[in-house]
């Protein structure tokens, strides 16, 4: 067969017709060259997909193993599961950890742990007396600066798993402070200090927890405050104290707690105490932006007829994540019987800027 360029094909021997002599077909020799070309560009085109239809299947079974035309290997339909709850997690307050919503006790949490950098038992936030990094200014007349120099430290813990954030298990910790105060007013005289140390050993069981533990806490006046009043009559005030206290997380981030501790030594200080109250703040990771925090806390003590005092506190709280501690800033109000038991008949109304750190 050959090909000529107005696109008509014959066999060897035959000679090409004459479509000049017929009406019907007018020469028109610009028109099949064009066709022809087309018919080529066409062929190219068709032929090109194919070997991309080719070379793209290929890569497809070689990449992930699926060859849509086999059907001689086909897999049996799975049934479609809408929901299990075993595999339901929650994010809670935007940490990095995603903590199952029913309780795990794996064999690999059933341990003992050394020196726990978190607790299970945190301290209250409104508690002037619990042992942590603070410092406290209230203005007015008489200006004070209320610091606490200590923190809690964990020894020993058993875990037990736990139910979303909230743990299973015991620890026991120590407990150290020098609560101290200066008076800006005056030169920044150191007035007095309050020194304190205990063993607290808590248990969780979820939302509850519980704590029990002993603490020794014994006050002093500074000598420059003694030696601008010689005649002011120095009380050697001193308590060692069993104590038990329980909480309940009404959210992961919320819960109300109360405590009542018995002092078997005192001097000055009589038995009783109770403490109470409900606190707010972030326990996961915050980020820079940090989370709102809150506190309102009694403090009553048979010294005082089962008056004591109240504390209210508000600000931002900042932590790195559920193991580190809490930074925070805030403002904190104070009325009642100092805080400072060698003063401990004069009432104190105090409202002012404070910087807490709690471990």
């Amino acid at each position: 067969m050959i090909m000529d360029g107005q696109s008509s094909c014959r066999l060897p021997g035959q000679t090409r017709p004459d479509l000049t002599a017929d009406s019907n077909y007018p020469a028109r020799p610009e028109h099949s060259g064009r066709l022809a070309a087309g018919g080529l560009v066409l062929c190219a085109v068709v032929l090109g997909g194919a070997v991309v239809l080719c070379s793209g299947s290929a890569w497809a079974q070689g990449e992930i193993g699926f060859d849509p035309y086999q059907s001689s290997h086909s897999s049996p339909l799975q049934p479609l599961t809408l929901y299990d709850a075993s595999q339901d997690t929650v994010q809670w307050l935007g940490g990095n950890p995603h903590w199952p919503s029913s309780p795990t006790e794996s064999p690999g949490m059933h341990r003992w742990q050394a020196l726990p950098t978190d607790t299970i038992y945190p301290f209250y936030l409104g508690d002037v007396k619990a042992s942590r990094l603070s410092a406290i200014y209230s203005g007015g007349e008489d200006q004070m600066l209320d610091a606490t120099l200590g923190g809690r430290f964990g020894l020993l813990r058993y875990n037990r798993g736990r139910t979303g954030p909230f743990l299973h298990g015991a620890q026991l910790d120590v407990e150290g402070s020098a609560q101290l105060r200066l008076s800006p007013s005056d030169n920044m005289d150191f007035q007095s200090v309050d020194f304190r140390a205990g063993v607290p050993l808590s248990f969780g069981f979820g939302r509850l927890h519980t704590r029990l533990g002993y603490y020794h806490l014994s006050s002093h006046v500074g000598d420059e405050f003694l030696l601008k009043r010689p005649r002011f009559n120095r009380l050697n005030f001193s308590r060692d104290v069993l104590y038990a206290g329980a909480g309940y997380w009404l959210t992961p981030q919320t819960r109300v707690y109360g405590e009542s501790g018995w002092a078997f030594y005192n001097d000055i200080s009589e038995e009783w105490e109770f403490m109470f109250g409900l606190e707010r703040a972030p326990r996961f990771g915050t980020g820079v932006w940090g989370g709102l925090f809150y506190a309102v806390h009694a403090h009553l003590r048979e010294e005082l007829d089962y008056s004591g005092h109240f504390t209210g506190q508000i600000g931002w709280a900042w932590r790195r994540d559920e193991r580190s501690g809490v930074l925070r800033i805030g403002l904190n109000y104070f009325n009642g019987k100092s805080p400072q038991y060698s003063f401990f008949r004069e009432h104190e109304q105090q409202l002012g800027l404070g910087l807490w750190y709690d471990f």
